[in-house]
């Protein structure tokens, strides 16, 4: 194979456009948002529902489901969680729901939390979910049609 210089040149020049439109392709946000491989930053998904409050999860008390580390208050609320984890775990893979109606991924924190029609949502911050809660159903229903596909 003969290479000239002006080929080479020419190859060099469109390497950098290949480097990002290839790297872009390949860049999905995961499907369940886990800060250091931990949801809900191991808050127990479970106690939302029983306690109607955030509680620490115990590192000892652990679900892996999704490719994340779940953690439990409790061998019951784990139990319970793995018998039917799309129960309680969060929408959206617990990315923040006011986020998602707007078409974009953010982190959650555990204590912006409301429980809507028996589903949990979380939200990134208590100033962000005062921002949601203005309009709910609106902020579901633009959520739900961005979801999965935010995640591209």
């Amino acid at each position: 194979m003969h290479v000239t210089k002006r080929s080479f040149l020419t190859f060099a020049a469109a390497l950098p456009a290949f480097t990002v439109l290839s790297s872009a392709a390949f860049a999905t946000t995961p499907a369940v948002y886990a800060n250091d491989g931990i949801a809900i930053d191991g808050t127990d998904a479970v106690a939302y529902f029983t306690e109607g409050r955030p509680v620490a999860g115990k590192p000892t008390l652990t679900h892996v489901w999704k490719g994340v580390t779940w953690q439990f208050s409790t061998e019951e609320n784990r139990a319970a969680f793995a018998a039917n984890p799309d129960s309680y775990a969060p929408q959206y893979g617990g990315y923040c729901a006011y986020a998602i109606s707007e078409g974009y991924t953010a982190s959650t924190t555990p204590t912006a939390w409301k429980i809507v029609d028996g589903k949990l949502y979380l939200n990134y911050s208590r100033r962000i979910q005062r921002r949601w809660e203005r309009d709910i159903p609106g902020r579901i229903s633009s959520a739900d049609a961005n979801w999965p596909s935010v995640l591209e």
